[in-house]
């Protein structure tokens, strides 16, 4: 059901696009990269949230923005000219770059340090207190619809380390500390739980069960 019923993604940013406009239900985004075989009816994440494709020409997309997604993302604070992460839907013969990604955003997070570290760049998100539990040591989360290693967590705060190429393409390179950012779990972990809960556990599955074959 989870294939069939709902877009799923990568976390491997195609092309960082230009808000054209944005309104309090629409939104136009200028691109070069994922309108290319995209129709409408399509799903494009922008800066990880799955929006449908409702218009699109040679040079943007428009996509509806309904007011839920609004109250739970980062996008009601962006504006003409700011800079988005693009992807389009991955599709049966794509290569599974990054991890499963659903473009549901779980919360919002504040970017509270962002600093070169040799060539690499270390970010440190403060997460809502609640997602911290769905976020594991080099496990994968995604921010702003980047899949992204995670190298530590605490205090409700994570820890990822960023690559040259990743920080130079994507939307990475404009945000400053205090930036809000979106934010993404692993799916897998949300599963997990589902499992073993207490009120909906009917497979036997439990913790021994899991730790006995290695997971």
């Amino acid at each position: 059901m989870l294939w069939y019923n709902r877009a799923m993604f990568t976390g491997i940013v195609e092309e960082i696009g230009t808000v054209q406009t944005i309104t309090d239900k629409r939104i136009k985004v200028l691109s070069s990269t994922v309108i290319e075989g995209s129709k409408i009816g399509d799903s494009i994440a922008v800066n990880g949230v799955c929006l449908t494709v409702t218009k699109l020409d040679k040079t943007y997309f428009e996509a509806d923005i309904s007011p839920e997604t609004l109250k739970v993302t980062t996008l009601g604070e962006l504006k003409s000219g700011s800079s988005v992460n693009l992807e389009r839907a991955l599709t049966l013969n794509s290569r599974l770059g990054g991890h499963i990604v659903s473009g549901h955003i779980d919360s919002v997070g504040r970017i509270t340090k962002l600093s070169k570290n040799g060539s690499f760049y270390e970010l440190e998100v403060e997460l809502d207190s609640k997602e911290e539990k769905y976020v594991a040591k080099k496990g994968s989360i995604a921010i702003n619809g980047i899949s992204l290693t995670v190298a530590d967590v605490y205090k409700n705060r994570v820890i990822v380390a960023v690559i040259p190429h990743t920080f130079e393409n994507t939307s990475l390179k404009t945000l400053k500390v205090g930036a809000n950012v979106n934010i993404e779990t692993d799916i897998l972990a949300k599963y997990v739980e589902k499992f073993l809960s207490t009120s909906d556990n009917k497979s036997g599955i439990s913790m021994d069960f899991l730790i006995q074959n290695g997971f």
